[in-house]
Formats: C-alpha cells, sequence, structure tokens
C-alpha cells in the first residue's frame, strides 16, 4: 500500500472483486461475440467454391482476403495504430505507465479490424484481439466505476486476463499469463489477484453463454513412459532453435512492413492479402489461425514431407500475416506450427529408432502436443501459461511430465542463443518508435521511473 493511501478494508476489497467480476463479464460479452463473428466468415472460401472452380476461385479469394485485409489495415491505422497487432505488448506497456490504452477507440477498432482480418483467412489468432479488448472493457468499467490508481492498473491486467480466458476457454491460464507474462507490472496484492481469479471466471462464463463450450481441440493421448523422457528434451532444444527463429522473424518482417508503408502506403498488405487468399484455395492448411488445422493434423496425420511442407509453409504465413498491420494474435498460429514440427519429429525419431516409440506407449501425436507448449515457451517465454494453456485445450493431462521436461529445454536454448521474450521486444520496438524511454534503458542514476521516462519523451 502507497504512503498516504487509506487501507483497504473487506468492504472496499469486496468492492474492487466485484468491479473485476463486471470487467469480466464485459470482456466476456466483447470475447463470445467476436468468436461468433469470426467463426461465421470462416467457411465464406467453401460458398465460393459451389459458384467457382479452377483459376476463378484462386482469384476470387485472393482478391475477397486482400479487400478485407487492406480494410482491416486502413481501419486500424485510420482510427487507433496501437490496435494493430496482438495488444499484448500495449498491455503491459500501460500497465507500466508508458502506453495509453485509448479503449473508446480500442474496442469498436479491435473487434471490427479483427473479424475482418482474422475471418479473411490470416494466419491470426483470436486471442491477441480479446486481451486487448479485455483490457479496454477492464478500463472502461474502471471509468464508470470511478476506479483509479493501482485499482486501475490492476483492472487492466484482470481484463486481459478475462481476454485470454474467452479466446480459449482456459481460464487457469488466463491466471498464469498474468503472473508471468506481467510479472514486472502487474501490482501484486492479495486484493488484484482475486481480481484476476473473478474476472477469468466471469469472462469465460460469459463467452460460453455467447459462443458455447469450447474448445474443439480435445486429444486423445496416453500417459508415456519416463523412458521416453529424453526425445522429448530433444524435442525441445529443436523448439528452442525454432521459438527464437519464429521471434526474429516476427520482428524483421515488421521492419520490411513498416519500411515499404513509408514508400507506397497500404502496398504490403494488399500483397500479403493476395497472396493469403491464394493459399486459401491451393493449400488451405497453410492458412488460418489453425485451430482447426490442429484437429485436422491429429486425426488423420499426413505423410512426413508434407509435415516439413506445412511447417516450413506455416512459419513464413504466420510472419507475414502478423506484419500486415491488421489486429491478431500468435498464440493460435504458434500452437500449430509446433504441431506440425512435433508430428514431424515423432515420425522422424520413429523412422530413426523403429519400435521404441510403440515400447515406451509414444505416438506422434504425443509429440505434437507436447511440441505446442515447448514452442510456446521458446517464443513468449511463459512456460507455465503455455503448459496449462495446451493442457485446458486438449485436455492432454497425462503428457504433464513430458511438457516440463520439453519447455525446461526449450527455455534453456532460446534463452543461451540469446532470444528474448516476443512481447517485451514488441513493447521495446513500440516505444523507441514513440520515442519513448524504454525502462531498461533508463539510467539507474538518473532516478527516473518509467512514468519519468514517459514524461521526459513528451518534453515535460
Amino acid at each position: 500500500m502507497m504512503q498516504g493511501e487509506q487501507p483497504y478494508t473487506p468492504v472496499r476489497q469486496a468492492r474492487f472483486v466485484i468491479v473485476a467480476l463486471f470487467a469480466g463479464a464485459l470482456t466476456g460479452i466483447f470475447g463470445g461475440l467476436f468468436h461468433v463473428a469470426a467463426e461465421s466468415l470462416v467457411f465464406w472460401p467453401a460458398w465460393l467454391g459451389r459458384h467457382l472452380d479452377g483459376w476463378a476461385l484462386v482469384v476470387a479469394c485472393s482478391l475477397v482476403t486482400m479487400a478485407a485485409t487492406l480494410f482491416a489495415a486502413w481501419l486500424t491505422r485510420r482510427y487507433a495504430s496501437e490496435a494493430g497487432g496482438s495488444g499484448v505488448p500495449e498491455i503491459e506497456g500501460s500497465i507500466e505507465g508508458l502506453r495509453e490504452v485509448r479503449w473508446q477507440r480500442v474496442l469498436p477498432v479491435k473487434f471490427t479490424a479483427g473479424v475482418a482480418a482474422i475471418g479473411s483467412g490470416l494466419v491470426l489468432g483470436r486471442e491477441g484481439p480479446t486481451i486487448h479488448m479485455g483490457g479496454s472493457a477492464a478500463l472502461a468499467a474502471a471509468d464508470l466505476c470511478k476506479v483509479d490508481g493501482v485499482d486501475r492498473r490492476a483492472l487492466l491486467a484482470a481484463g486481459a486476463a478475462a481476454g485470454l480466458a474467452c479466446a480459449f476457454n482456459a481460464p487457469m491460464s488466463a491466471v498464469l499469463f498474468v503472473i508471468e507474462e506481467t510479472r514486472r507490472q502487474f501490482p501484486y496484492s492479495f486484493r488484484t489477484y482475486m481480481g484476476v481469479f473473478a474476472a477469468a471466471i466471469a469472462g469465460t462464463t460469459v463467452t460460453e453463454l455467447i459462443s458455447g463450450l469450447r474448445p474443439f481441440m480435445f486429444i486423445e493421448t496416453s500417459r508415456a513412459a519416463l523412458g521416453a523422457l529424453p526425445a522429448f528434451a530433444l524435442l525441445g532444444l529443436l523448439l528452442g532453435v525454432v521459438g527464437v527463429l519464429f521471434n526474429h522473424g516476427i520482428l524483421r518482417m515488421l521492419d520490411l512492413a513498416a519500411a515499404m508503408q513509408r514508400r507506397v502506403p497500404y502496398l504490403w498488405p494488399a500483397l500479403v492479402g493476395l497472396a493469403i487468399g491464394a493459399l486459401l484455395t491451393l493449400a488451405p492448411q497453410t492458412v488460418t489461425g489453425g485451430e482447426r488445422v490442429i484437429a485436422e493434423l491429429v486425426v488423420a496425420t499426413p505423410a512426413f514431407s508434407v509435415l516439413l511442407f506445412l511447417a516450413v509453409a506455416r512459419f513464413f504465413t504466420s510472419v507475414v500475416s502478423y506484419s500486415a498491420g491488421t489486429p491478431g494474435g500468435i498464440f493460435a498460429p504458434l500452437l500449430t506450427l509446433a504441431t506440425c514440427i512435433g508430428l514431424a519429429f515423432g515420425m522422424a525419431f520413429d523412422m530413426a529408432v523403429p519400435g521404441l516409440l510403440r515400447s515406451l506407449e509414444v505416438t506422434p501425436v504425443s509429440f505434437g502436443v507436447v511440441a505446442m507448449a515447448a514452442l510456446f515457451s521458446a517464443s513468449v517465454r511463459a512456460p507455465a501459461v503455455g503448459i496449462v494453456l495446451v493442457v485446458e485445450l486438449t485436455g492432454a493431462y497425462a503428457l504433464t511430465l513430458p511438457m516440463l521436461a520439453a519447455c525446461l529445454a526449450s527455455s534453456l536454448v532460446a534463452e543461451w542463443l540469446g532470444g528474448r521474450p516476443i512481447y517485451e521486444q514488441m513493447l521495446e520496438r513500440t516505444l523507441k518508435q514513440a520515442g519513448v524511454v524504454p525502462p531498461a534503458e533508463v539510467q539507474p542514476e538518473a532516478g527516473l521511473t518509467a512514468d519519468a521516462g514517459l514524461r521526459r519523451s513528451k518534453g515535460a
């Protein structure tokens, strides 16, 4: 408690939790409607396919996706530039006092442009928009209920957690997301921690009432023998490298898109839309967020060569789609990319040592599930969130120990290679573009806090 601040009595604590429930419910409304709207657009390529075929279908899909991508990029840049991309760095920066969340603009822009981008087939996840909308809805609740100071920052984080819970029906991973991902910014106390629980519960409940019970990614797995742990750790080593490359690819592609935007505005999102739209017909498993692709791969696992092709293709379509400047997250694309790599690794291991996996009661699908958590850990550097998120999504509780081994290996390799958490790098990039001094670059002897750094950047 800050000096001069009134003590938090049980009544005031209860009031804060009630406001957090309200913020979570608001998030659930936006998250549920967002999911319904995005899902309603998933099958438009199939509808076009009933009326067109051949190259006419390819051209039509390309034009539709290009138009949707351009619309989403224009709407974002015109009315709320901070609504582009995931939104997680914006939330973290706001909790730290370095960014401002203009919720009146972010909510409508993130919703509309996000539905257009994700529904068009771009390789983006819905968790980024729902996290950003969750934080924005929490600020709306804070303004309505006259909440400020530390409680306002805590509500922002709680709303973001509710947004993640809404996206994947994963309330426990949402709570851990605040603990791991915003550990540097979140104002911890019993009151604020309970607020995160309340928002996650309310957000998940309201979303289920609107869009139904999810996820549809349940994957049946069995407990792997202890002798298989070295194989899962080896997979983690590989994914540690992939995670660093993925983060590097995202940042470099964002730089390329920014340079092209300065030269020829909106050319880059137009090109991205054309390419992704064509792939919707020519190679549909290489595009879209990927939840349905994961379900298809684990049921009917394709050949090893096909999995390698999908892994390489989805790596590039993911980083390219994110650079278009539209709202969208990276969680779902990361999980799908990891599934392709994990399944391919399991097949390769089985071919290299025939019969060993069967004796250890392990299948390639087990490697695909474990890979999701390992790649998430290498990129986001939040292993506990990755493990719990995958378990809540797939129901693969039996693979918790292999996930721990793979996440340990992937996180260590990513660290040793000099990789850094993707959202931390995105936030620093955004702050530098805005002329704000990132906390890590403020000299200790100057005695500047994060707020002081923001004021100094504004010429205060």
